[in-house]
């Protein structure tokens, strides 16, 4: 009897594939997002801005309505008098400006031969001789064309964006209620609804409350700052007191900033060494007591945020949206941690954002 014929072997199937683990996507979603921020600036930055504003604003609007305002009317109130309490500010730094603006190139030149003298009196800087005067005359020339040439360009830009923002920022405005309603009446579960809803109150009262007191922390500053500069003898202290309270919105960077521009303005400014540090060193002692002392005693428990997450949220949107992206990477933080707190998934991301010392209370 013949052996049966043996059975042939099945075909080897295909081989099984690894799955990739789920961060991977997520993390290559967030770098694709990162990036279309960066590339979109111009559209995304008006829009992140007018949110943001919305928040703060909806508040008096939402006033005026119950006053018996109709909403567009109430946004277009709002607008005008913020803007033009903006104008009327800033036309009181015009001629200070311009008087900085048009020494510039002096005191460019002031500074750079006072760089150079303390180089030449460093040891083994003796025999370093630096450019002659009409060399560095005409660097100094070439550059502050150059250097206005890119300021003008950048100002056009911004008063496009400025004005793309108002115009969003009104449409928001007049119809914020109208937004909220969609957007609840979108979700389904009445759960959902809920914690959305609740989370954007939350974030807008946060926001505006930060922004708020943010607002008096630097008008103090820059009075304290204008105050103290014009016994020093600095030319436009009202100039410098109004910097001083606008750099003061970006957290870390932004008094690090102003302390540098402080001693730029006291080297070229004053002969004497101690001059020259006095208004740097008055500035760094006033910033010290608004971020130690009276700063957390108004802000207050509810707005403490991770110090190590407030700088690198400074740090990330300054790189994509630049100045702008710096001084609105707080309030976006806020918002963010606002979100995490109703999100089970992200409680980890909320412990890292909030305060150290709150993370027990969570």
């Amino acid at each position: 009897m013949s052996d049966p014929l043996p059975s042939s072997a099945p075909p080897p199937g295909p081989a099984p594939s690894r799955s990739v683990p789920a961060w991977v996507g997520f993390a290559l979603l967030g770098i694709a997002l990162v990036l279309l921020l960066k590339l979109g600036k111009s559209v995304a930055l008006p829009v992140a801005v007018a949110v943001m504003m919305t928040f703060v604003l909806a508040t008096p609007v939402r006033g005026l309505q119950r006053a018996g305002v109709p909403p567009p009317l109430g946004a277009g109130l709002v607008l005008v008098a913020l803007l033009g309490t903006l104008l009327l500010f800033g036309s009181t730094l015009v001629a200070p400006a311009a008087v900085w603006w048009e020494r510039a190139p002096a005191n460019l030149q002031q500074l750079m031969e006072a760089i150079e003298r303390l180089r030449a009196a460093l040891p083994g800087g003796a025999g370093s001789s630096g450019p002659d005067s009409a060399e560095l005359r005409e660097q100094l020339r070439t550059e502050g064309l150059l250097l206005t040439r890119v300021v003008l360009g950048e100002l056009w830009q911004f008063l496009i964006s400025g004005a793309a923002t108002v115009i969003l920022l009104y449409f928001m405005l007049a119809s914020e209620q109208w937004l909220v309603d969609c957007t609840v009446r979108a979700l389904r579960q009445r759960r959902t609804r809920v914690l959305v809803l609740s989370g954007m109150r939350e974030a807008q009262r946060d926001i505006g409350r930060f922004l708020g007191t943010m607002t008096l922390l630097n008008i103090g500053l820059g009075v304290a700052t204008a105050l103290v500069l014009h016994p020093l003898g600095l030319p436009n202290p009202i100039l410098w007191g109004t910097l001083a309270a606008v750099l003061n919105f970006i957290f870390y960077i932004g008094p690090v900033l102003m302390t540098v521009l402080l001693l730029l303005a006291g080297i070229s400014t004053f002969s004497s060494a101690a001059l020259m540090l006095a208004p740097a060193f008055a500035f760094l002692v006033l910033n010290a007591i608004e971020s130690n002392l009276v700063g957390p005693w108004l802000m207050g428990r509810r707005l403490r945020l991770n110090p190590v997450f407030v700088f690198l949220s400074v740090m990330l949107w300054g790189w994509i949206w630049g100045m702008a992206g710096a001084l609105i990477a707080v309030p976006m933080l806020l918002g963010l941690r606002a979100v995490a707190r109703r999100v089970p998934r992200l409680r980890l991301l909320r412990n890292y954002i909030s305060d150290p010392r709150d993370v027990h209370d969570l």
